[in-house]
């Protein structure tokens, strides 16, 4: 298989002599990959180039690297993370793992779409309150792309800012402040001058996902790029907590039962019908049925 067969802007191949499906030399965007990057160029570099096609600044190299430490784990509270431990601690295939780290991260609370989306606001708002005040007055920002509706659904909350938080959690501000004192920055140093005006417009604290959306335009990632890249840093974390949920197994699992006290549990309830109470009498010889077996 000839080199000039292959079609890409970003990747080109050498092939071995006598062997055609093995390549001799590898170029990334030109770059030789084996020969001059593997002891040159960082994981962080090498991760730009592959994105954008092209060496990144200083300030990118600094901006996109604080941005994979702020993101890589997540924490066992994420949904994705959950979904990685679970699949985990059932006995599932790393793959699976994974794959369900990136199915749940995906969505729009917390995940790579509410960045898209998120990114997407950046693109029409810019550095501009008066714009950033009438986005927060629609549902969604002006211009996503009508054929998204019927696979994603409007977001039930404002892209980058957390409905459930009172205040902006200190991780959030701490990597904020961290990006935005990078050089070379716009987006980030704007959103970090403007933040508590924009938490007063949005009715809710700036999330993680927000100061993402705003490293990746300083970045000049468009949204497509900044929704993959997002869900690609968060699976570090699920990686390790998978692998420590399937070495310590199901009862050393963190979220555990007597963790969670029930405080309206329908078989202390009264049967307020006949069907309720035949409901709460085949709960109750169950209950005993499994106690017995134990």
């Amino acid at each position: 298989m000839a080199e000039e067969n292959i079609r890409s802007k970003i990747w080109r191949e050498v092939s071995q002599e006598g062997n055609p499906f093995v390549a001799e030399k590898c170029f990334c965007a030109g770059y030789d990959v084996y020969g001059d990057m593997l002891n040159k160029a960082s994981w962080i570099e090498y991760l730009y180039l592959l994105i954008k096609g092209e060496k990144p600044s200083s300030s990118h190299k600094r901006i996109l690297e604080g941005l994979a430490i702020a993101l890589a784990n997540p924490g066992p509270r994420d949904q994705s993370v959950h979904g990685a431990m679970s699949a985990a601690v059932g006995g599932s295939t790393s793959a699976s793992c994974l794959m369900s780290a990136l199915g749940i991260g995906a969505g729009s609370f917390n995940g790579s779409r509410e960045v898209y989306d998120a990114v997407l606001a950046w693109h029409f708002c810019a550095n501009d309150l008066n714009s950033w005040c009438d986005y927060f007055q629609n549902e969604k920002a002006e211009g996503k792309a009508a054929e998204d509706d019927d696979v994603w659904p409007s977001s039930e909350h404002t892209a980058g800012f957390d409905p459930y938080a009172e205040h902006c959690a200190l991780p959030v501000k701490q990597t904020l402040e961290h990006l935005s004192q990078i050089g070379d920055v716009t987006a980030l140093l704007w959103l970090s001058d403007h933040r508590c005006q924009l938490e007063e417009m949005a009715g809710m604290p700036l999330a993680l996902s927000g100061v993402s959306a705003a490293a990746f335009i300083d970045l000049g990632f468009d949204e497509y790029q900044s929704e993959i890249t997002y869900l690609f840093l968060r699976l570090p974390g699920a990686l390790a907590h998978s692998l420590e949920q399937r070495a310590g197994g199901w009862r050393q699992f963190p979220f555990f039962r007597d963790g969670v006290v029930l405080t309206n549990d329908p078989k202390d309830c009264v049967a307020d019908s006949p069907a309720e109470e035949i409901i709460g009498k085949r709960s109750g010889e169950q209950s005993k049925e499994l106690e017995s077996h134990e």
